[in-house]
């Protein structure tokens, strides 16, 4: 079915609801053939199966990773791992569903911590306007303020501290951006922290919550462009506490997209991280956005191709969760 789904020169929406609903055994060819749906296809697919068979693909999807994970996979009718059935459920849904599941999720770490790197993902990662769908989408399905849950979360954290700037700035802050800003900005960085030896905190949280992502990406550019090196080179070298720490990582995020994430995957990929579930995170959210930034980073970070170290790992079980994430790299 995968390779008669990709060669299709125009879409049956029909043909192939029933050709998914007629393989569900064979989710690995569902899977490939997913891939490489562009996200409008993807929700014509998602609306047609429910018209024809009124139930909803990513639902279904969802049922079959829980029912996998309990180890009942002849009561959900598929015989692949409950990694591909999760994968593939959160590609199914618009971004700011999945934001929002993501979200969630981080909020109720299995581990009994705050993932708040999978949080800084997703805010410093969106628009302003995605902001909002994320919001509406997680009072929607969890009945609960998503601006709340994060001033509550416990303990309290650096990190909570700086989600809050971030959640405040996607509402203060203004669309163009500005060099003079940038650079006035940057200059109040170096002052309260390599130009002093005082706290840097209240400074930080202050532009955080004032300036868009696109703006403090300027800033952090004007920062090395002014002083000659980047803003974590400083943190690095700070007598770092919990809330530098935070910042390399927001920073990071911001500035260089792309080198974080290539990082992430690498780090997941060789199984020396212990966010489990990073890899798919990335993936998924990324292969539609900076895919091929992240591969040219990868391969000029670790000099081998992410697809290939995605085959070559032996951390990531040889099949269909494997063949999934492969193809997501081909993503525009």
């Amino acid at each position: 079915m995968a390779t008669k789904m990709l060669n299709m020169s125009a879409l049956n929406l029909e043909s192939e609801c029933k050709e998914i609903h007629d393989s569900w055994g064979q989710l690995n060819q569902l899977a490939l053939a997913l891939a490489s749906r562009t996200r409008l296809e993807r929700q014509q697919i998602r609306e047609t199966y429910k018209a024809i068979y009124g139930e909803d693909l990513a639902n279904r999807l969802q049922k079959a990773d829980q029912m996998a994970d309990n180890r009942k996979q002849a009561a959900a009718g598929v015989g692949v791992s409950p990694k591909l059935c999760a994968a593939l459920s959160m590609w199914m849904i618009e971004q700011h569903e999945r934001d929002a599941i993501m979200i969630q999720e981080a909020l109720d770490d299995q581990q009994g911590d705050t993932n708040y790197s999978a949080l800084v993902e997703i805010f410093v990662g969106r628009k302003s306007s995605q902001i909002l769908l994320i919001k509406q989408a997680y009072q929607r399905r969890f009945r609960r303020q998503l601006d709340q849950d994060i001033i509550h979360i416990e303990p309290p954290h650096p990190y909570q501290k700086i989600l809050v700037a971030l959640v405040a700035s996607h509402k203060a802050h203004q669309a163009d951006i500005s060099q003079h800003i940038a650079q006035s900005d940057a200059r109040r960085l170096y002052e309260t922290g390599e130009g002093s030896s005082g706290p840097i905190e209240a400074v930080v949280l202050e532009i955080l919550s004032k300036r868009s992502i696109p703006q403090l990406k300027l800033t952090f550019s004007c920062y090395k462009h002014i002083y000659g090196h980047e803003y974590t080179e400083y943190l690095k070298t700070r007598n770092s506490g919990e809330f530098e720490n935070a910042m390399k990582t927001v920073v990071q995020c911001i500035y260089r997209p792309a080198t974080y994430f290539a990082t992430i995957l690498y780090a997941s990929i060789k199984g020396s991280m212990t966010d489990k579930g990073a890899l798919a995170r990335v993936m998924v959210n990324r292969a539609e956005v900076d895919m091929d930034e992240i591969r040219r980073e990868f391969k000029r970070q670790h000099g081998i191709e992410l697809r290939d170290a995605l085959c070559d790992s032996d951390k990531i079980p040889f099949g269909d969760y494997r063949d999934f994430l492969v193809a997501l790299t081909a993503s525009k």
